[in-house]
């Protein structure tokens, strides 16, 4: 193929520098004909397509080719096997050809099979346009954070306003629909308010049923949270990404701007503080798609005024039903939670939040732990047994709730001191239980004052516990409109000292 500064080169010789065929052919080391065909033709450019290209290494392997390439285009995204996959593929097959060779043909035969080449309209797109406050996108996305030191993948929330293009992003440990409410909260709280629709995938969190066209009927407890924020769900069609294109824009932008390389954080909890800083700086530096002259951050404070305003978070919890079993547990998640012992061999609702599990039997709250993942994990609250122990002093040494627990530096100093034995467990019990019914602080004060005072007993700490309970005698007196205290009389101990004295002690 001659290349077109070829052609321009011997164009300017002959119509310029008057040279002779022969002449240009030796200087520029072209044939004659090469040139006199130049000349005659008066083109400026020469193209030449082979009509049949000739396969001598990979012609046996063609149709496994060609069938790896029908298969490879009904696969999803994810699936599908490079062109390297493929050549691997031919090798282990007996083709001892170029890698080359194979990709081309697969170009030629992916040219030749496109919906143009077979008949069909080519796949065109109409430009989307939102008014302030009219609609945000949803969507999630998996990457890779280092959390503790150790390499996990976290699920990330994407929401972000269609008018002005800003954008929060919120890490999570699952996609569960617990989390899609935590992630709408704290969207709607960073936006200072919602917008008129939300448009969604048909993510399972959210749609039970989808039906011809954009009808769907959605999940009961989303199209709850959608109420209370007053926003008209929208789902799109299925597989057709492009209807919600800004947020499915903006996930390879965030996994490329504060996800690579790989983030190092503590815990959760951090990460999600600096995605809230970077987006907001990221906003302040990022120019607006369609105003270029103006930042997002300058087009989000014009459209912020028009949002729905925020006014409380959504209940955003998951519920489940479940049992308590004797000792006391419940199997939410693959891990176990504690509850109140009066809950033990009883049916209760497990309500998960994002962050907490709270369990209510019979309506009343039996138990709220923080929210732990993974599994096989237990988590006790000691105060949950106090109950039990008062029939088992026993278990106070051996029990597992109780293991290394402290329920205050007071009470681990009165443990300490009442010693170790049945009797000592018995009375530490006795303290628990006024505890659990008078409360920590009340039972902590007599504790301070039976430790200053010397003997510390179960008896004791009781005792001074019933005297700040006691109350003030009052008694009327002429006027019915007035009290007056009456004040116990003070101890007067000279009287012991006057009775020493008398004649039955031997003293005048």
């Amino acid at each position: 193929m001659i290349i077109v500064e070829s052609i321009g080169r011997v164009r300017r010789d002959h119509f310029v520098g008057k040279k002779g065929i022969r002449q240009i052919a030796r200087e520029r080391g072209l044939s004659r004909n090469t040139v006199r065909k130049i000349l005659r033709s008066e083109e400026t450019a020469f193209s030449y397509e082979r009509e049949h290209q000739p396969l001598p290494q990979l012609g046996p392997h063609v149709a496994l080719l060609e069938t790896l390439l029908k298969d490879n285009g009904r696969k999803c995204r994810r699936e599908r096997l490079t062109m390297t996959r493929m050549f691997q593929q031919l090798e282990e097959a007996g083709y001892t050809g170029g890698y080359d060779a194979v990709r081309r043909h697969a170009q030629q035969w992916k040219r030749s099979n496109t919906q143009a080449a077979a008949g069909e309209p080519v796949a065109a797109f109409i430009p989307l346009w939102f008014a302030p406050g009219e609609a945000y996108q949803f969507d999630w996305s998996h990457e890779i954070v280092v959390l503790g030191g150790v390499t996990t993948t976290v699920k990330v929330a994407h929401i972000r306003l269609c008018y002005s293009r800003m954008f929060l992003v919120v890490a999570y440990p699952r996609e569960t629909q617990e989390m899609v409410f935590d992630a709408h909260d704290r969207g709607f709280r960073f936006f200072g308010g919602s917008c008129q629709r939300g448009i969604y995938d048909n993510m399972k969190t959210a749609v039970d049923a989808i039906f011809t066209g954009k009808q769907r009927r959605f999940n009961r407890r989303f199209e709850q949270m959608c109420s209370h924020y007053l926003v008209e769900p929208v789902a799109c069609t299925p597989a057709s990404g492009w209807e919600k294109g800004q947020v499915e824009n903006q996930v390879g932008n965030v996994r490329e701007w504060f996800f690579t390389p790989r983030a190092r954080f503590a815990t959760l909890a951090e990460l999600n503080d600096w995605l809230m800083e970077q987006c907001l700086k990221k906003a302040a530096v990022l120019a607006h798609p369609d105003m270029k002259d103006r930042s997002v951050a300058d087009v989000f404070a014009e459209e912020k005024g028009v949002l729905i305003d925020y006014s409380r978070p959504f209940d955003g919890f998951h519920e489940a039903q479940a049992s308590a079993s004797k000792c006391c547990l419940v199997r939410f998640d693959r891990n176990r939670y504690s509850v109140e012992a009066k809950a033990a061999n009883r049916p209760v609702s497990v309500q998960a939040y994002a962050d907490r599990v709270v369990i209510r039997e019979g309506g009343e709250v039996v138990a709220e732990h923080a929210r732990v993942f993974g599994r096989d994990r237990t988590i006790y609250e000691p105060w949950h047994y106090v109950p039990v122990l008062a029939r088992k002093p026993g278990a106070l040494r051996n029990g597992a709730p109780f293991r290394d627990w402290e329920p205050s530096p007071l009470l681990a100093m009165v443990r300490q001191k009442l010693g170790t034995g049945n009797d000592a467990d018995r009375h530490f019990v006795e303290i628990l239980m006024a505890a659990r019914e008078s409360g920590l602080e009340a039972v902590e004060a007599a504790c301070a004052e039976a430790l200053a005072a010397g003997p510390c007993t179960s008896a004791v700490i009781l005792n001074l516990l019933a005297r700040q309970k006691q109350p003030v005698a009052i008694e009327p007196v002429s006027t019915p409109e007035t009290l007056v205290l009456l004040i116990p009389p003070e101890a007067d101990c000279a009287r012991y000292d006057a009775l020493l004295q008398g004649p039955c002690h031997g003293t005048a």
